[in-house]
């Protein structure tokens, strides 16, 4: 648990690396048996609760957002425990169904048709995505990870995707289908948003779930090349930790891969810069909140941030070097992020789970939502060019009707105002806005 707060963005990407004896202690002491599943490790410490005065809204970090053991990169996803969420204010002013707090019986987020309308993604979503793979990369082995997808697809009347049919494929690092690493209640909390936000932008690909066998850089980026390897077109990673100087050497290791398109969560601790969304090879993803409105569009979008310490994160790298297509002035090095999508967990989205929680329904925000939703988003434009960086594809439709503008709010203070603000054209928070369609996503 958070017991002091950070002063900068690189002390507060620096606590996320770290865990005290305290948390270490707890993380043992809290060994989730539930049955006939065996013993289910508890990820790490207390969880960090948040509760929104202005939407009502309260949620928790989800238990793999804090790091087990020294050096553990950390989920970018947080679960929201009660109040009501803006998918539930929409549907009771069109139906009169009054909201239940943390009801598991049934979605309480945006689902799949949601967030197609909210990206001009709806007609492509029904016709595209087959034969493209997502691979979605976490740490440790989700056992219900199969069958939760399954009560999601269902759910939303979304085509089936199992193993039985060969849609649906779970890995380790190595590529084993039988020896896979321990499972994890809080990783596993992880994995199954990231499979339903793959599924409800792209439900015709087909999902290939990797597992590293720690959330250690080194395993997490072996499961990256082993995606890559088993040929998925699309990687998304939705973790992060603070940088290093050990990062270029990363991105040669694990994210240079021409022709993939590999996307990251910016983080969810506001104004600071994570690894590996520092990253020059990868296409890092800010978050944002994602309302419906009176607009032509029909949906309206600013900046997440919900405290100091807890928002979409954005900012300059202090390591990687700035890609070609990546012309802001004000930054010498890498810039994050590139484009955005919905993260704010009081506009959340709706997630199925059963290991290691109550059966059900939840809803999930963080940018771990908002790297999946664009890794489908790039599955629907189509396979990437085989020598491109995709990451440089939103910025060639950049200042087009190809992506959505987001031009208020910040998530911090900074002494370069589009580093931590949002206004018209690049920002840190937003990159160049979230997806109408799929012009900026492909080549």
């Amino acid at each position: 648990m958070r017991t002091t707060t950070p002063d900068s963005p690189t002390a507060r990407g620096r606590w996320r690396r770290l865990t005290s004896a305290a948390a270490t202690a707890a993380a043992t002491a809290a060994a989730l048996v539930l049955t006939g599943l065996g013993t289910a490790p508890a990820a790490s410490a207390t969880p960090r609760t948040t509760t929104n005065p202005a939407a009502k809204v309260t949620w928790t970090t989800t238990p793999c957002a804090t790091p087990t053991h020294k050096g553990d990169l950390t989920c970018d996803s947080l679960r929201v425990t009660g109040g009501v969420t803006a998918f539930e204010k929409q549907r009771s002013a069109r139906n009169g169904v009054t909201p239940k707090a943390g009801d598991t019986s049934a979605p309480s987020g945006y689902g799949p048709s949601d967030l197609q309308a909210a990206y001009g993604l709806t007609s492509a979503a029904a016709s595209n995505g087959s034969g493209e793979t997502i691979a979605i990369v976490d740490a440790y082995d989700d056992p219900n990870a199969e069958a939760d997808l399954a009560t999601y697809r269902s759910h939303y009347g979304l085509p089936a995707c199992t193993s039985a049919d060969g849609c649906f494929k779970k890995v380790s690092q190595t590529g084993s289908t039988t020896s896979l690493p321990s499972a994890d209640s809080g990783w596993s909390q992880e994995i199954s948003l990231d499979l339903d936000m793959a599924s409800a932008t792209c439900p015709n690909c087909h999902i290939l779930l990797v597992e590293a066998k720690s959330a250690s850089m080194t395993n997490l980026g072996t499961a990256v090349n082993e995606a890559v390897k088993l040929g998925a077109k699309f990687v998304s990673n939705s973790y992060g930790g603070s940088e290093s100087s050990s990062d270029t050497s990363y991105d040669s290791a694990y994210f240079n891969h021409p022709g993939v398109a590999i996307t990251v969560s910016a983080g969810d601790s506001a104004y600071g810069t994570e690894y590996p969304a520092a990253s020059r090879y990868v296409t890092a993803v800010g978050g944002t909140r994602l309302a419906g409105s009176s607009t032509g569009r029909g949906w309206t979008e600013s900046v997440w941030r919900t405290s100091s310490t807890e928002g979409t994160g954005s900012g300059c790298s202090s390591y990687d070097a700035k890609p070609s297509w990546q012309t802001d002035s004000g930054c010498g090095k890498r810039m994050i992020a590139d484009v955005s999508a919905v993260a704010d967990p009081a506009t959340g989205v709706s997630v199925y789970d059963s290991y290691g929680v109550t059966a059900g329904w939840y809803t999930f925000g963080g940018t771990s939502a908002s790297a999946p939703i664009i890794a489908g988003v790039y599955a629907l434009a189509g396979t990437p060019g085989s020598t491109d960086y995709p990451a440089r594809y939103p910025y060639t439709a950049a200042g087009t009707s190809a992506l959505n503008d987001v031009t208020s709010g910040a998530n911090g203070t900074c002494a370069t105002t589009y580093f931590c603000t949002a206004g018209t054209g690049y920002d840190g928070p937003t990159g160049w806005g979230t997806p109408q369609g799929l012009a900026a996503f492909t080549g």
